[in-house]
């Protein structure tokens, strides 16, 4: 009789727990970013890796991570992850547009196909995207120009960096740097310089400018690339104030050694919880977000404070 109970109970144990099993509903949201070897992109992830444990705990489901992210920027290879995810059955996806206009067609049909799907970083706003989180790119050169007139004592020569002379998002944030410059009027602003985006470039383009104007006396730059390698600004340390944007872990020894003023950094980690915020919402629950772009605010980091935000890199790049 004993054994009898014991085994009703054991069954009733295990009825329970494949119940619960059972109604545990599970969400995949695939994330595809512009290229898996640069560590803003590796920040998105463990960011959206850490927002699906913590909604997984909160509500009772599991949420999982589908990271889709090719080596290379590649529109080719977005588009491709993009619907090998739809045919996978995700939950919802989250993309960084490395070309709106290839990646618009496949992200319109996995919306259609009932896949929400958001941007983060670099939109596609013709697509039907849910929404977009990042940065506000002409806010983003307010925001240079103000930290540069500021560190600048609102007088001097200014050139503008400014990278792919192309892409839409550097030339609102060299809009933004414009605007701002005309409430200094003991500010000149020489020119906006071009390069191709790569650091070596980037630097080459600062030095053979600098030389050939030694007058300038502050650089605005709207992407941080030159400071991606060592040794890239060849004046004394704060003989010409620089502001730039983003504050990869190869650019804060430039804060510290005094060649760069400010760097202002995006939320490259809430790219990844944010998207999955997104997601979760709109998947689980069909809320869509209050607006369809979402901004994220720049944080100004300063040699103040560049040894208190490098503690983030730590935790947000993968232990090699």
């Amino acid at each position: 009789m004993i054994k009898k109970v014991t085994l009703t109970v054991t069954s009733l144990i295990g009825l329970l727990a494949a119940t619960s099993f059972a109604a545990e509903k599970t969400y995949v949201f695939g994330i595809v970013a512009k290229s898996n070897n640069n560590p803003v992109f590796q920040a998105a992830k463990t960011g959206a890796e850490d927002e699906a444990k913590k909604l997984s705990q909160e509500h009772g489901v599991n949420v999982k991570i589908d990271w889709r992210t090719p080596n290379e920027e590649d529109p080719q290879k977005q588009v491709q992850a993009i619907e090998q995810l739809v045919n996978a059955g995700a939950s919802g996806i989250a993309v960084s547009c490395s070309d709106a206009n290839k990646l618009t067609d496949a992200i319109n049909s996995a919306v259609n196909k009932g896949i929400p799907v958001v941007c983060f970083d670099s939109d596609a706003p013709k697509s039907k995207r849910l929404a977009n989180f990042g940065t506000d790119d002409i806010d983003c050169g307010h925001k240079v120009m103000e930290q540069l007139a500021k560190e600048m004592g609102g007088k001097g020569v200014v050139a503008i960096l400014a990278g792919n002379q192309n892409a839409p998002n550097l030339q609102k944030r060299v809009q933004g740097v414009k605007e701002i410059a005309k409430n200094y009027p003991d500010i000149k602003i020489l020119d906006t310089f071009y390069h191709k985006e790569t650091p070596q470039d980037a630097a080459a383009e600062v030095e053979t400018v600098q030389q050939a104007h030694p007058e300038i006396t502050g650089w605005a730059m709207v992407g941080g690339w030159p400071l991606f390698t060592d040794n890239a600004l060849k004046f004394a340390p704060g003989s010409v104030k620089v502001v730039a944007v983003d504050a990869l872990p190869a650019e804060l020894g430039y804060l510290r050694d005094g060649h760069v003023q400010v760097l202002l950094a995006q939320q490259v980690y809430e790219w990844g919880t944010t998207s999955v915020d997104l997601l979760y919402a709109k998947a689980a629950e069909n809320k869509n977000p209050p607006s369809s772009f979402v901004k994220g605010d720049l944080i100004p980091i300063t040699k103040d404070n560049v040894d208190e935000f490098a503690k983030n890199w730590d935790k947000w790049l993968p232990k090699k």
